[in-house]
């Protein structure tokens, strides 16, 4: 696995005369309680993609991570200070132009790993997957934690629409970057059942206004490393499971376009 920022152009070349596969991090920069950093989303997604990575190439694929989208659609933490929003259609044409981009270079396969799952920015999201499609002809990957056969398989604080920097988020960035976790605040944080899901379902557009005062919901104490370390093993299943979906698909209809 090699990060495609840190190659120079030479090396670029020769990854994709390899038919490399691009994984492209993408997550947010946003409030997650007083216990986590705004970077939370990008570090989960950044390290799935490393663990994906090494997956993928045991199989015997070439893997280039690319650089890290921090920017997207968050507005349900907007009161919160650091938290940094852009519109879904900035979202849509920056993420179908990034992998429009790669494409064009001739890194055909392309996989959107995200970890920010506000419903807006994940719509944003399938947008740029047929913007790209319509604009290149190529499918991209894009694994999503959101869709029920994933989300029946984590744990069941993210079952149960806890999941904004409770212990589901905090487990992922205790195996990731422990030491951004700020453990003497999370401990001391009371568990807040609140379903985020059914919360913005029912039309509430902040995180104040659904109760969670200190943005974050669920349980961030009861995390643990080992929580996240079984929990990556499932995300990177859904992602290299995604993977060989999408470019099965892409292979079977690609008569059709000769």
């Amino acid at each position: 696995m090699k990060y495609l920022g840190e190659l120079n152009w030479t090396q670029a070349a020769e990854a994709r005369a390899q038919n490399a596969l691009v994984l492209l991090p993408i997550g947010s920069t946003e409030a997650h309680g007083p216990h986590l950093p705004l970077s939370t989303d990008s570090i989960i997604s950044e390290e799935l993609c490393v663990r994906a990575a090494v997956a993928l190439e045991a199989a015997g694929e070439t893997v280039l991570v690319a650089p890290t989208i921090s920017y997207a659609k968050t507005d349900y933490a907007s009161e919160f200070a650091g938290t940094i929003s852009v519109s879904g259609e900035t979202a849509t044409r920056l993420v179908a132009e990034i992998a429009g981009a790669l494409i064009s270079q001739g890194f055909l396969r392309v996989c959107l790993v995200n970890n920010h799952l506000e419903p807006a920015h994940i719509e944003s999201l399938r947008r740029a997957c047929e913007l790209t499609q319509q604009r290149s002809g190529h499918l991209l990957a894009f694994p999503d934690q959101t869709e029920k056969r994933w989300a029946r398989t984590l744990s069941e604080e993210f079952k149960r629409g806890e999941c904004h920097a409770g212990r589901y988020e905090t487990s992922l960035v205790l195996a990731a970057r422990p030491k951004l976790v700020d453990n003497a605040a999370r401990a001391a944080l009371s568990p807040l059942p609140i379903d985020l899901v059914k919360e913005m379902h029912s039309g509430k557009q902040r995180f104040v206004e659904m109760g969670a005062n200190s943005a974050y919901f669920g349980d961030p104490a009861a995390a643990t490393a080992a929580e996240g370390e079984t929990l990556y093993a499932l995300l990177v299943t859904m992602v290299t499971t995604t993977i060989k979906e999408t470019w099965r698909a892409s292979a079977q209809v690609e008569p059709d376009k000769r």
